[in-house]
């Protein structure tokens, strides 16, 4: 039976199947800076860290850290907003299981929002204070 799903064996590296998937990629992520407001809003934080920690002038390893912390919460919100596409598509209506997908992909954000606070806490308070005295 030919279900038109194709299994890996069938699938060839290209490299022009290769720059098609980054095509995607990107286009995904124009649909988050331009349909997602929370999105935007990570990004102009990430913005002000960056300037913070040039201004500050964080080591490579505080970079590394903020780097990583970002893209966690950056990729969160990415699946967020995926779960929630599909939430809505596959049932319009309100459906209990369908919330409770919704509501745990959005803790995912929360939870990596608050290790990144957390993070930048560590790395730019006893800047930020030696800077006061």
């Amino acid at each position: 039976m030919d279900t038109g799903i194709k299994n890996n064996s069938e699938h060839h590296f290209s490299l022009k199947g290769r720059l098609h998937s980054f095509r995607n990629a990107f286009r995904g992520l124009g649909l988050l800076i331009i349909h997602e407001h929370n999105f935007r809003i990570h990004l102009l934080i990430l913005a002000i860290v960056i300037v913070a920690g040039l201004l500050l002038k964080i080591t490579a390893f505080e970079w590394i850290a903020v780097t990583i912390v970002a893209g966690l919460v950056l990729a969160g919100e990415s699946f967020n907003t995926a779960v929630e596409y599909l939430s809505d598509r596959v049932s319009p209506d309100k459906d209990p299981i369908i919330r409770k997908a919704k509501d745990t992909s959005a803790a995912a954000v929360l939870i990596s929002a608050f290790i990144a606070i957390i993070a930048g806490v560590i790395i730019f308070l006893p800047r930020i204070i030696k800077l006061l005295r």
